[in-house]
């Protein structure tokens, strides 16, 4: 039987220092043809930034534009800025057969697994081992000073409140482990009965070939 098998958006959300970076980066090294996302918001490029690469760059007007147009499949307004994953290339990509890993929080998850390509998402929310191994991890990046951390864990369990809303969680207390399984639902996932639209026809094919044998 040959079909082309339907792309998956793959949402994965966690708290900060949970690991989800790492793992994203992880799964696209294990499958390049994973496409990221790249959202669109209505802040100033930093030094450095292209648009398309990090993020495409959009007028406010442009932005709510889209959103009207139900251009977006999720949007947010941050800190006085608007973000969101624009819609088009994320379905032509699905449509190629190709999956897109999005790197979201609950909220953005939630919009998109109830917009119109909600049939082909999969959720995936990553739980720390403990709320102590989640503040060492912040503390050991060093990326942060002592408020900022504080303000991170603050919103961590805002975070975590929203893990029963996920289709898959796991408890990342090991990388590759939990690499493992990360994998390993991916793997099923693309075999759901929705993302192989060649089925229903060689179903089909194998309902003439019976009557024709009878």
């Amino acid at each position: 039987m040959t079909s082309t098998r339907r792309g998956l958006l793959i949402i994965l959300s966690s708290p900060s220092g949970a690991g989800k970076s790492t793992l994203a980066r992880r799964l696209r090294a294990w499958d390049p043809e994973i496409a990221f996302s790249v959202s669109a918001t209505t802040r100033s490029p930093r030094p450095g930034e292209e648009d398309g690469r990090e993020y495409h760059f959009l007028s406010e007007a442009a932005f709510k534009a889209q959103v009207s147009q139900d251009g977006m499949l999720e949007h947010a307004h941050v800190f006085g800025n608007f973000y969101g994953s624009p819609k088009a290339p994320v379905a032509a990509a699905i449509d190629q057969g190709r999956d897109v890993l999005f790197d979201i929080d609950w909220q953005g998850a939630q919009q998109i697994t109830n917009s119109s390509l909600g049939a082909h998402t999969m959720s995936i929310f990553l739980l720390p081992p403990s709320i102590c191994a989640l503040r060492d991890r912040l503390e050991s990046r060093g990326q942060d000073d002592a408020a900022t951390i504080a303000r991170r864990m603050e919103k961590s369990w805002d975070e975590i409140s929203h893990w029963g809303a996920y289709d898959f969680v796991l408890v990342n207390d090991d990388l590759d482990e939990t690499e493992a399984q990360l994998k390993t639902i991916i793997s099923a996932t693309r075999l759901r009965r929705s993302q192989q639209p060649g089925l229903t026809d060689h179903v089909r094919g194998l309902q003439t070939e019976f009557e024709e044998l009878s």
